[in-house]
């Protein structure tokens, strides 16, 4: 997926639930058993989103969550078919990671992000920490003038504890650049900034759910 700085159509009041969170344990399940899925309970608003899913085992002993996926849409995707495909794509279908296996549920947490306030940055520091996602777009003449494109969720700059400056140099690397990276490229970003809502699941979380519903 190439991110696209052009703002998308979005509906503002799409809130990010824990109930989304247990639909894409739902649609993980019966990826993997076969299970019958429940109608989704949240409203089919069309919003960018994205779905991550972390592996929590080591908590108690002191570590980071483990990342084992994130994919989404910085376009607009009606959330009943966009989570059921991006919980799938981002737990299974992610390169960057080992497919999540069946016996690897319990040790997971999904986030649900919703994207929204696209705004275009007046330059790559026009941003704020923990409050901002980022989307850039830059040429690199290094490779024939290949277009670059990258982002990341309002949260992770905070997670990683960088500054403004280290968050866009990590962006730059993130979007496949392998130069030096000098003022006059990071001048040259186009920077789209956004806002995310988001809710987080265990799978002990989605258990208890699902138990209740029954």
């Amino acid at each position: 997926m190439a991110p696209s700085a052009a703002p998308p159509v979005l509906v503002e009041d799409a809130v990010a639930s824990k109930e989304m969170c247990f639909a894409c344990f739902d649609y993980l399940v019966a990826h993997f058993t076969g299970a019958r899925l429940l109608p989704p309970s949240y409203s089919n608003h069309s919003c960018p989103l994205f779905v991550s899913w972390e592996n929590v085992s080591e908590l108690g002993n002191g570590a980071p969550p483990r990342l084992r996926g994130c994919i989404g849409s910085l376009t607009p995707r009606h959330l009943h078919g966009g989570l059921h495909e991006y919980a799938l794509h981002s737990g299974v279908k992610d390169g960057r990671f080992h497919p999540i296996e069946l016996r690897e549920l319990p040790a997971l947490e999904c986030k649900v992000s919703l994207l929204s306030c696209y705004e275009v940055a007046a330059n790559y520091l026009d941003w704020e920490v923990g409050i901002h996602g980022l989307i850039i777009e830059f040429l690199d003449d290094s490779q024939r003038s290949v277009k670059r494109s990258a982002t990341y969720l309002p949260d992770i700059a905070r997670q990683e504890g960088w500054t403004k400056l280290e968050a866009i140099d990590s962006l730059i690397r993130k979007a496949g650049f392998r130069g030096s990276i000098t003022d006059a490229l990071r001048a040259s970003l186009q920077t789209t900034r956004y806002q995310s809502t988001a809710s987080k699941a265990t799978y002990g979380e989605y258990l208890g759910a699902r138990q209740l519903a029954h």
